[in-house]
């Protein structure tokens, strides 16, 4: 090859091990989402990579669309769905290259993931939306272009605004979990990203934690978005909150940068810790109902 040549262009890596490993998170995702009679779920093609999206019914408030970050997906948010659902109606999309129900390429940039909610959002709905992002799911909310179709945004423990806070513990368990996926070091990697302390040694996202070591890829947390990134949501209300525990992105860690590129300050959740979704749904539920348009 020449020194001008383009280098071969490679097919993104997928986020499972194998195809048996692929079936079993699958099924485990199908089984949980089926314990909720009234949830829909369906495939939407947006920028080519198909969509895993589900849809509770709820009540009168602007419509929410849930994006989830590492670790969780909508399998793991269906009684987060439930409690949000109480004043409005839930759409959740998981993320492509993310364990769950959706592509499984992983996105090979972030800006990738703002163009891929872009196309999804004109697919899912046809009026305004709160666009709810945790982790991962909040850098695609940041990385998208502003739209009529998006009401607000409300990011929580978002990656994107600042590198995670820096942990030796965090990098051992990680290290823990990849070698040896099982039931105890599935707990300790959630530990190490912060929980509530009655959850400490015992979360109820252990198992599937295990069955994602066993048979997905680990990817690391985002750190900073770049500056052609990271898209201009200052005409949007925009909510930033994180957990009180959380040990990845810490209140005190995106104060700076939310107040700096968003113009809003940091929301503390009570009793949650990094993942904030699944550990104080209800906290979630009341910081939805301020940025309302229709409160």
């Amino acid at each position: 090859m020449s020194a001008l040549s383009a280098p071969p262009v490679l097919p993104a890596r997928p986020v499972h091990r194998s195809a048996a490993g692929e079936i079993a998170v699958r099924a485990w995702c199908a089984a949980a989402l089926e314990r909720e009679p009234l949830l829909r779920s369906s495939r939407v093609s947006a920028a080519g990579r198909a969509t895993g999206v589900h849809v509770l019914p709820g009540g009168p408030g602007t419509p929410v669309l849930l994006l989830s970050g590492e670790l969780l997906g909508t399998a793991n948010l269906v009684a987060a769905a439930r409690v949000l659902g109480g004043d409005r109606r839930v759409l959740s999309a998981d993320l492509p290259g993310l364990p769950g129900t959706s592509d499984a390429a992983r996105v090979p940039r972030p800006g990738a993931l703002g163009a891929w909610l872009d196309d999804l959002l004109p697919r899912v709905s046809d009026t305004p939306v709160i666009v709810l992002g945790h982790g991962t799911g909040a850098l695609a909310a940041l990385t998208a272009a502003p739209s009529p179709l998006v009401a607000a945004l409300v990011l929580v423990g978002p990656a994107g605004l600042a590198a995670p806070v820096p942990d030796l513990g965090r990098t051992r368990a990680s290290w823990a979990w990849r070698l040896s996926p099982g039931a105890r070091n599935a707990a300790r990697l959630l530990d190490s990203l912060g929980v509530p302390p009655e959850r400490a040694g015992h979360h109820p996202l252990a198992v599937w934690t295990a069955l994602v070591g066993r048979h997905c890829r680990a990817e690391p947390v985002s750190g900073l978005l770049r500056g052609e990134e990271f898209r201009d949501w200052s005409g949007t209300p925009v909510a930033v909150a994180a957990g009180e525990y959380d040990r990845v992105f810490t209140p005190a860690l995106l104060s700076g940068p939310a107040r700096r590129l968003l113009g809003t300050g940091v929301r503390v959740l009570p009793g949650a810790g990094h993942l904030a979704l699944h550990d104080a749904p209800g906290a979630v539920r009341d910081l939805l109902r301020e940025v309302d348009p229709r409160r």
